[in-house]
């Protein structure tokens, strides 16, 4: 027997509505049966296309099933918006093969259905479904609760999610649903506290334009589009929302037109929400919201996973990587866990695993063997909401305006220029490539505030809505202020910042002229702030996906007691320790192990008979370090250094090479193949001799197993693993070997930059290369050492972790430490690095400051979908702050004269540049082409 959980009865007029539904169901046409082959030798689907009427118009349904003569429970599978059932017909092959019934359709205005786009109208979409509920009650091979009454689950994306969630709460026959990246309250998602979503909601109309559709596609977000849908509607063009109906058209342009949302276009959207039922979802529901999206963000998921737990229903939360503005980076992943949904609460799985109450995705790495997207998952017993385990942190530093004390900034007039946080459709995009150019989002001079904290002690990782309260006054006639807020991620030089997901929250404060403190929240993200790094509150008047004031005025904010932030401590990966039986080894196997992965870095000692050092990292010290020579803060300095290769008198792997590192550089060391990097950074960890010259570490000269190499982290040809341990026995087992004490590894740090996941259980000999890679990376950082050297640490990494690499080498710098990389990647070596070395032929080329050796400048290609117009290229040569733009492939290079990146960025989409993607020209390249003799 299968248990289910209650439905909430409807009242005696819904359910007859309901029930006369069959009779005004009608098949108009019948398009066609076909049967789709099976892969592997699995059942074929067969899949019934046919146009059913409802409501007045003709609604576009597949019907996909498997052979079989058994009942079996349906699903209904919707479509994203712009969209059309054509994009879930995959989905709904092999749930057909999984043995379900199941049904897409078109929703109206969409592919080949007919009628106007309601945004689901409760009158029109909504009843729709029940209308095809009543079909599938019709049909033998489903599964009945009772007549009439279909066995049936609700999952789709987006749009296809809302009306999943609309379903449960006005048909009691709906079983379980499994809404993705949706929203809860639709006018919650386009007019936030009060402040209307611009781009969004034009990408909205522009994408429901007639004859703006294709059938069976779906619409690509643009950030030009929904600039322009958003200028039509300023304007009263009728033409931007030509297929919705009438009264949502009416509501867009008089809200686009004001700028403001007034308390009926509010009232019109909430009767089309999900909120407007939520005390009438009582099935079990899956939710999966999308991190990267500044649509509908996490705290739409919050709202309804809250709401509908306290009807009593099961309830999973899932923040998956991407959304609207990240893509789809986990659609296998959720269609297999929405498919364990429907088998534990459709098919009676009672023993069916569904997953934890809460998973979170983290970036964790691509498997270099077949480039896919590798992921870390984190979990919870029970889903900690936006708030679990608040910590507090002060924010004294004001950007210059003498600590926490209130600063004023202006509103310009016409509310622009802008500042930048995301821009539909490629606001993901833009911040995978943003880090490298300081940040894609922009905040302008004078038209903010800033509060900074003191840098963190440890690191911490933020998961759920940051709230800070703060005091506003504004000289605005009316006295009302329109602020986003936003927290950023400092790095230790106080130049680098990253803005988590891209995203924002708005806030509208009336009644501000003699000044009222209001609470903000900020957006819901999962994010690690590294220890070193601050948080940095910032308070702008304006912000380029969202309307503003267009009057002048000034608003004056203070920060009133700290910023809480939300860490949920239950949230975790599970990682076993070591296995039991290795304690065991004996010392033979220890010591074999110590050879095998890498020379003994004994920890260092303070002067002779004195107390060791702790304020670095470091344990009993295993030898007296000798005493200090010349230069012992200079990290490293070469002197003529010279190495013949083995059979050649007169042929040299390096040859009279001399350079010197200081405290805080990051050093590329860079050259062709052949040109001797490799052959002098293994000079430098003493593996091999050199025939002349000298190496000084910390002002010791260096030979094999000399004592000062236990300040020297390396990475260098790889690393030698026990291929039958786990990473992380490896990792433990190589630190025990050193014979210092477990708690200076810093083994979690390490860890954290591995990014490996549940694969740190897993032996070694399962790995791909780019998995070794990132494990040998970590054990060279264990232990934190002074000096860390790395040969190629990118190889195998994914973008997210190229950047993290690259903030790690500037955390070190900025913390007094030394990192020297040798990498191929120039664009890399150029975002990270503050010196070079250009070696060729085992020679010193050149040396110096990056901007030193690439003669500076600020070129960027700018990547765009079509053809550019030579009108539009003189367009972007004009701008403020460019020095010159021109053709360049598929796009245009400009160079900038004192705009910076996330600026033109903001006047490409004002110019309606179909932008794709942004990225710096490779200077080092031409730089590094012309020193070694070939062509820039």
């Amino acid at each position: 027997m299968t248990l289910r959980p209650p439905k909430l009865p409807l009242p005696r007029r819904g359910r007859n509505r309901l029930l006369a539904g069959a009779a005004a169901l009608a098949v108009v046409a019948g398009a066609g049966t076909w049967t789709a082959a099976a892969p592997g030798g699995e059942p074929p689907v067969r899949r019934e296309d046919r146009v059913l009427q409802s409501a007045g118009t003709g609604i576009d349904t597949s019907y996909f099933t498997a052979p079989g003569r058994q009942k079996r429970p349906a699903v209904l599978l919707g479509h994203g918006f712009g969209g059309s059932k054509d994009d879930v017909r995959a989905q709904a092959e092999r749930l057909a093969r999984d043995g379900y019934a199941v049904l897409t359709w078109s929703a109206r205005g969409f592919g080949r259905s007919g009628g106007q786009i309601g945004l689901n109208d409760p009158e029109y979409e909504v009843k729709d479904v029940s209308r095809l509920l009543d079909w599938l009650a019709a049909r033998p091979e489903v599964q009945l609760d009772a007549a009439g009454d279909p066995r049936v689950g609700v999952a789709g994306a987006s749009y296809g999610g809302a009306v999943a969630l609309l379903a449960a709460g006005y048909d009691q026959r709906v079983d379980a649903i499994a809404p993705q990246i949706t929203y809860w309250n639709l006018a919650d998602s386009l007019f936030p506290q009060g402040v209307f979503k611009k781009l969004w909601a034009g990408l909205f109309f522009t994408t429901g334009s007639a004859g703006g559709v294709q059938p069976g596609r779906p619409a690509e977000p643009s950030a030009a589009a929904a600039a322009t849908g958003a200028a039509a509607g300023a304007t009263g063009g009728a033409t931007a929302c030509g297929r919705f109906q009438p009264e949502l058209c009416a509501m867009y342009e008089r809200v686009a037109a004001s700028g403001k949302p007034d308390a009926e276009a509010r009232a019109l959207l909430e009767r089309r929400s999900p909120s407007a039922v939520a005390d009438r979802i009582r099935v079990p529901a899956l939710i999966v919201q999308g991190q990267d999206d500044s649509l509908f963000p996490l705290d739409q998921a919050d709202a309804m996973a809250r709401a509908i737990a306290a009807n009593g229903a099961p309830v999973a939360v899932d923040w998956a990587a991407g959304g609207h503005d990240g893509g789809t980076r986990e659609a296998g992943r959720v269609e297999a866990r929405v498919t364990a949904w429907f088998d534990r609460h459709l098919k009676g799985g009672a023993g069916t695993e569904t997953g934890p109450a809460f998973r979170v995705s983290r970036s964790g790495g691509i498997d270099s063997t077949d480039g896919t997207v590798r992921l870390r998952g984190a979990s919870g017993e029970t889903y900690p909401g936006l708030t679990a385990g608040r910590r507090e942190f002060a924010l004294p530093g004001g950007g210059g305006s003498g600590g926490g004390r209130e600063q004023t900034f202006a509103n310009p007039a016409g509310g622009t220029p802008t500042a930048m946080s995301s821009v539909p459709g490629i606001g993901g995009q833009l911040a995978a490539f943003g880090a490298g150019l300081a940040g894609l989002s922009l905040d302008f001079p004078g038209q903010h505030a800033r509060f900074d904290s003191e840098p963190l002690s440890e690191e911490v990782r933020i998961t759920g809505t940051p709230t800070v309260a703060l005091t506003v006054r504004s000289t605005a006639a009316d006295g009302s202020a329109v602020l986003f807020g936003k927290v950023y991620d400092v790095g230790p030089d106080g130049r680098q910042q990253v803005l988590p997901h891209q995203l924002v929250a708005p806030l509208r404060v009336e009644d501000a002229q003699q000044g009222r403190t209001v609470e903000l929240r900020l957006p819901a993200v999962d994010h690690a702030v590294q220890a070193g790094h601050r948080l940095r509150l910032v308070v702008a008047a304006t912000d380029l996906g969202y309307a503003s004031p267009t009057a002048p005025a000034s608003y004056t904010v203070a920060v009133q007691g700290p910023l809480a932030v939300p860490v949920a401590e239950g949230v975790r990966t599970a990682a076993a320790g070591l296995p039991a039986w290795t304690w065991g080894l004996p010392l033979g196997a220890v010591l074999l192990a110590a050879a095998l992965l890498g020379i003994r870095r004994p920890g260092r000692a303070g002067a002779a008979g004195g107390p060791q050092d702790r304020s670095r990292p470091g344990g009993p010290a295993a030898a007296a370090l000798p005493a200090p020579g010349p230069g012992d803060d200079v990290p490293l300095d070469i002197t003529g250094l010279t190495k013949r290769y083995a059979k050649g008198q007169d042929r040299y792997a390096v040859r009279d090479l001399s350079f010197r590192v200081e405290r805080g550089q990051v050093l590329g060391l860079l050259g062709p193949n052949g040109a001797g990097k490799t052959t002098t950074l293994r000079m430098l960890m003493g593996l091999i001799t050199p025939d002349a010259g000298e190496i000084r570490v910390f002002g010791r000269p260096v030979r094999p197993g000399a004592p000062v190499l236990s300040r020297v982290g390396a990475f260098v040809e790889g690393a030698g693993f026990l291929p039958h341990l786990s990473g992380r026995a490896n990792l433990e087992l190589y630190w025990r070997a050193t014979g210092r004490p477990a708690g200076d590894a810093h083994m979690a740090e390490a860890l954290e930059i591995a990014g490996l996941g549940d694969a740190l259980e897993r032996a070694v000999r399962t790995y791909s290369q780019g998995m070794r890679q990132r494990l040998a990376i970590a054990q060279a950082m264990l232990g934190l050492p002074d000096l860390l050297i790395l040969d190629e640490p990118t190889n195998g990494l994914d973008p997210p972790q190229i950047r993290e690499m690259r903030d790690v080498m500037v955390r070190y710098a900025a913390a007094g430490r030394t990192v020297i990389v040798s990498s191929h990647l120039l664009s890399e070596v150029e975002q990270s690095c503050t010196h070079l070395v250009v070696m060729d032929r085992g020679r010193l080329v050149q040396a110096g400051e990056v901007a030193e050796i690439t003669g500076g400048g600020d070129t960027l290609l700018v990547a765009v979908d079509g053809p550019v117009e030579e009108g539009t290229v003189a367009k972007v040569a004009a701008l403020e702050g460019v020095e010159s733009a021109a053709p360049y492939g598929e796009g245009l290079l400009v160079r900038l004269g004192g705009a910076t990146a996330a600026e033109l960025v903001a006047e490409l989409v004002r110019l309606e540049v179909p932008v794709s993607g942004v990225g710096p020209h490779r200077r080092l390249e031409d730089a590094f082409l012309t020193l070694i003799g070939g062509t820039p």
